[in-house]
């Protein structure tokens, strides 16, 4: 099966991304650069989602499946559009919201890489709440990659969360996943 992979980067990043830009490299050189997708999300998490299921609806009526990649937030999105559209997904990072506060993230942001402000409201906590997944139906349908040394989050709680996943923990590392360029090959194998 030729690898098909939606990308959904973290909260302030964008398709621009160090992760994002070389992951479309690998795919790019073996050959499927045309399958990859990476749009900027929006602030509202129920506006990410309703991107994220327009892009997976066009590659499924391409007659792809496509493989999820998420970072950081982004992973939180993977997780909701796995388990609704029976998909694979591969996780770095993730953010497991259960156990953050959201509202400390309520207030003015910039996109990274755009320079584009942005507010994150009170709804939009409301909007990522209601993402939440309490079980996951198929565990083995993820792979998590995390790094121990993750500054932003908890990797343990991640690691409690997706029990039953395939899971990569490598010591050391920051919420960058500083070893990510190591794992690009594996990454578009899983999707495969």
């Amino acid at each position: 099966m030729t690898p098909s992979i939606l990308y959904l980067h973290g909260f302030t990043s964008g398709p621009q991304s160090v992760k994002s830009m070389a992951l479309h490299a690998q795919m790019q050189r073996r050959g499927f650069g045309d399958r990859f997708a990476c749009p900027q999300l929006p602030a509202s998490p129920k506006q990410a989602i309703a991107q994220a299921e327009a892009v997976i609806a066009a590659k499924v009526s391409r007659g792809e499946t496509p493989t999820l990649v998420g970072s950081s937030l982004g992973g939180y999105y993977a997780t909701w559009l796995a388990e609704r559209h029976d998909l694979d997904a591969v996780l770095v990072n993730p953010a497991v919201v259960a156990k953050l506060s959201p509202e400390l993230f309520v207030g003015p942001h910039t996109f990274i890489y755009t320079g584009e402000p942005f507010e994150f409201t009170r709804a939009h906590v409301e909007e990522l709440r209601a993402l939440e997944v309490p079980a996951l139906a198929r565990p083995q349908r993820f792979w998590l990659l995390l790094e121990t040394g993750d500054e932003t989050l908890d990797y343990r709680h991640a690691v409690a969360r997706y029990a039953g996943a395939r899971q990569t923990v490598l010591e050391g590392g920051n919420h960058s996943f500083t070893r990510w360029n190591d794992y690009l090959d594996d990454i578009v194998d899983f999707c495969q």
